[in-house]
């Protein structure tokens, strides 16, 4: 069973997202917050799987709430739900921990799999945007390195596995690594948990973050 604490401001959002995530066997709505503050509280209290968090709220927004909720280092996990597709907090949002977004207009089907993979540890972009995001979260960072800038956890990876770190930051998924690197998908996964587990990422969104902080990624051409 996947539990799920419902966060928006708007009372009408909430209830359409639990009437959804309740019709589906194996997913439960467990509670239901109206602000950042009280999304914090609950979320300590319920322990969900995914917290679905609302941007924009009054008060503490979902930015905010996300930070100190992923801070506690409990188990729930952050799925943002925006509006725009290059919302201006999206990048905030990773930053602070989020494990992806969907748009706010995805279909039933795409925010339960979303549900289901960031519940799964995985990380969620909704997909046609994930190269556009990556572009602008490559504009927001700082200029980086060149990934020799003595971080021990760079050192700790093989060269195979700093060249899956490489891929990942510019986006590819498993099948495209499988692809260009020649391996079988399940080998990709294996090296995928071994960089995440050696740099200490939660997921494969803040390996991006990690890659481009230290030069390994750039933002592809077109």
């Amino acid at each position: 069973m996947t539990t799920v604490l419902v966060v928006d401001d708007q009372p009408l959002q909430r209830y359409g997202f639990r009437m959804l995530l309740d019709s589906v066997p194996g997913t439960e709505v467990v509670g239901e917050a109206a602000h950042g503050t009280e999304a914090v509280r609950k979320a300590a209290e319920l322990r969900p799987d995914v917290v679905l968090m609302d941007v924009r709220m009054p008060g503490v927004d979902g930015i905010e709430a996300t930070r100190r909720i992923v801070a506690t280092g409990g188990r729930s996990r952050v799925l943002v739900l925006t509006t725009f597709d290059l919302d201006e907090y999206v990048h905030a949002a990773l930053r602070a921990g989020a494990s992806g977004f969907l748009l706010k207009d995805a279909r039933p089907e795409e925010l339960l799999a979303g549900i289901r993979a960031v519940a799964a540890g995985d990380a969620v972009i909704a997909p046609a945007l994930t190269r556009r995001l990556l572009h602008e979260f490559a504009r927001l960072v700082p200029p980086g390195g060149d990934g020799s800038d003595g971080d021990p956890r760079l050192g700790a990876l093989t060269d195979r596995e700093r060249e899956i770190l490489v891929a990942i930051g510019q986006g590819w998924t498993n099948s495209e690594i499988a692809a260009r690197f020649v391996l079988s998908e399940s080998t990709v996964k294996t090296h995928v948990g071994r960089v995440l587990s050696k740099i200490g990422a939660r997921d494969r969104i803040q390996a991006v973050i990690f890659a481009y902080d230290h030069g390994l990624a750039r933002p592809q051409a077109g």
